[in-house]
């Protein structure tokens, strides 16, 4: 019985690895304001991250917690302070060119692959 569990969750971890969308690349939106310009983060391979034309918000990693779940890691800088922190977000793909990022209070920002 314990080795037809452990099998059993080897199998489900399995399958959610192989239906993951895959989240890797350059997402921006518009600049609110600013429509001919954009903004965003590049989820690049092996858990770096990096902001697009957003001096004050530094992304560094990121990480896929499961297929419908990041976090990303990164420091935000303003009025002479530093400050550290992780965001995570419910993810959803309505199709492979768009990424919504959803936080805690419902709040949703969509990115188009560049």
């Amino acid at each position: 019985m314990k080795k037809y569990f452990m099998l059993l969750s080897l199998l489900s971890a399995t399958a959610c690895t192989l239906h993951c969308s895959d989240i890797t690349g350059q997402w921006v939106m518009p600049i609110p304001g600013m429509e001919n310009s954009v903004q965003g983060i590049d989820l690049r391979p092996r858990g770096v991250a990096q902001s697009i034309n957003m001096a004050t918000l530094k992304y560094d990693t990121w990480y896929q917690e499961s297929c419908d779940k990041i976090s990303i890691h990164g420091i935000s800088i303003g009025n002479g302070q530093t400050i550290e922190f992780t965001e995570t977000y419910l993810v959803s793909m309505p199709n492979k060119n768009t990424l919504n990022l959803t936080q805690d209070n419902g709040y949703t920002q969509t990115y188009t692959r560049k």
